[in-house]
C-alpha cells in the first residue's frame, strides 16, 4: 500500500498573483503531489485556525483519499457554525463540476477572476481554465474590489478568444451597476456572469438584464464543488432532492465531496446524497431556495424564512442591502430584525415604510418587530452577510427606526 499522501497548505495571493498557483493547482488536479488546503497568501489569525484545525501538514486519513481519484483539494468552510470544516474534493469531482459548467454556458473559454481564489468560488476559476485549457485573468484585488479595476482587467481578458466568462457575487454585481461606467460596459460583453456566494435579490437581478448582463444565477457550496444548480435549474450532472413541497434540499452528483477531514461519520454525506442545510422548494420547474434551516427565526410560535423577507426589502425605493436575522425577545421567543444598507444614509426609507411593505407582500409574522440601519453589512466567506455577527451585535442596541 502506498504512503498516505499529506495535506499541504497552498498560499494564495490575491489578484493577478493568485495566478502563480496554476501549475501547482495543475500537479493536483493530475494526482500529483500532496493534496492542497487554500489558504489567504497574508497570514492571519483566521488562517492559522483554518491550519491548525484541518491539520495541514499531516497525511490525509483512509477514506479521505483513493489511489484511483485522489483528493485534490481539501476547501476550509465554516458553513453557518464558524467552526473550520475541509471539505474533500477529488480531482475528478472539481474536473466534472468545470465540464458542465462549461456545457451548460456555451463551451470552453477565457475566464476572468474577481475575487479571492482560496474560496470554492475563486478557486474553480482556476480549475476551469485549466480544465478548458486557457490562461485566465485576474482583477486587482488589493484595494478592495474597484469598478474601475474589474474594467482594467476585463479590458485584457476580453482581447483573447471567447467565449468569455467571470464569477462575482451580489455586491461586487451592484457596485458595477450603481457606478455605471467602464465596468458596466466591460461586463456587458462577457457571454456569461456566474453570480452566486450569497442570495442575489430580485431587484439586482432584474437591474442586471435590464443592463444586458448576461447573470447566471448559481446555487451550490464548497461540498459540490462549487455552483451545480444555474439560474435554478441543476446541471445535467447534478440530482435535486427538495423532501416535502417545501423542505430540506439534497444534492448528489459526481460533482459532490467525499467527506469532511476528520469527520468520517458526517451525516451531512448520505448514500451519496449531500444534506445541504438548506430549505428549498420547486416553483415553475426551477429550484428556489429559501436559505438555511439554522437561519429560520421562530417567532410567536411561527417560522419565518429570512430570504423572503429580504427579497421584498431589497425592492423597496432607497434600500441598498438587508439582510434579516432573529434576536432573542421575552415576548416572542425571537423577533425578526432588518439590518438595512440605505443607498443614501440621510434619505433612508422610513422604517413604517418596509415594516407595511413586508405585511403586504408576505405577513405579520415575518414583518420586522425591529429596522436597523448599517453603513455596510458584515461579511464572511466570499461575499455573505454574517448573520451571526449581526445579530450578535444588534442584540445589545437600540433601534434606529424612523
Amino acid at each position: 500500500m502506498p504512503p498516505a499522501r499529506d495535506l499541504q497548505p497552498l498560499p494564495v495571493p490575491s489578484g493577478s498573483g493568485a495566478l502563480d498557483v496554476l501549475p501547482t493547482l495543475q500537479r493536483a488536479l493530475d494526482g500529483a503531489g500532496p493534496a492542497l488546503l487554500p489558504v489567504p497568501d497574508e497570514p492571519t489569525e483566521e488562517s492559522r485556525r483554518v491550519l491548525d484545525a484541518l491539520g495541514a501538514g499531516t497525511p490525509l486519513a483512509p477514506g479521505e483519499d483513493a489511489d484511483d481519484d485522489p483528493t485534490a483539494l481539501v476547501i476550509a468552510t465554516s458553513g453557518s457554525t464558524g467552526t473550520p470544516k475541509g471539505v474533500l474534493l477529488p480531482a475528478a469531482a472539481l474536473r466534472a463540476s468545470a465540464e458542465a459548467t462549461h456545457r451548460r454556458l456555451g463551451g470552453p473559454g477565457c475566464w476572468l477572476l474577481a475575487m479571492p481564489a482560496h474560496h470554492v468560488a475563486g478557486i474553480q476559476v482556476l480549475v476551469r481554465s485549466l480544465v478548458a485549457g486557457t490562461r485566465p485573468h485576474a482583477v486587482d484585488l488589493s484595494g478592495g474590489f474597484r469598478p474601475d479595476g474589474f474594467a482594467m482587467a476585463a479590458q485584457a481578458a476580453l482581447q483573447g478568444p471567447g467565449p468569455h466568462y467571470t464569477a462575482l457575487v451580489p455586491t461586487q454585481l451592484g457596485r458595477l451597476l450603481s457606478d455605471d461606467g467602464a465596468g458596466l460596459t466591460a461586463l456587458r460583453k462577457f457571454d456569461a456572469v456566474l453570480l452566486g456566494g450569497a442570495a442575489t435579490p430580485p431587484s439586482l437581478l432584474r437591474r442586471a438584464r435590464e443592463a444586458g448582463v448576461a447573470v447566471f444565477t448559481t446555487y451550490g457550496m464548497s461540498e459540490t464543488s462549487g455552483g451545480c444548480v444555474y439560474n435554478g435549474i441543476p446541471l445535467d450532472i447534478a440530482q435535486v432532492h427538495v423532501d416535502g413541497e417545501t423542505g430540506p434540499v439534497a444534492l448528489a452528483g459526481p460533482m459532490t465531496a467525499r467527506g469532511y477531514r476528520g469527520r468520517p461519520d458526517s451525516a451531512a454525506f448520505t448514500d451519496g446524497w449531500f444534506r445541504t442545510g438548506d430549505l428549498g422548494r420547486w416553483r415553475d420547474g426551477r429550484l428556489e431556495v429559501l436559505g438555511r434551516a439554522d437561519d429560520m427565526i421562530v417567532t410567536g410560535g411561527v417560522n419565518v424564512a429570512p430570504l423572503p423577507v429580504e427579497r421584498v426589502l431589497a425592492e423597496q425605493p432607497g434600500v441598498r442591502e438587508v439582510c434579516v436575522f432573529g434576536i432573542p425577545d421575552p415576548e416572542w421567543g425571537q423577533a425578526v430584525v432588518a439590518a438595512v444598507v440605505p443607498a443614501d444614509r440621510a434619505a433612508a426609507p422610513a422604517a413604517d415604510a418596509l415594516r407595511a411593505a413586508v405585511r403586504e407582500r408576505t405577513n405579520a409574522a415575518s414583518t420586522p418587530k425591529r429596522v436597523v440601519y448599517l453603513d455596510e453589512l458584515p461579511l464572511r466567506g466570499p461575499g455573505k452577510p454574517d448573520r451571526r455577527a449581526l445579530a450578535a451585535r444588534i442584540a445589545g442596541e437600540p433601534s434606529d427606526d424612523r
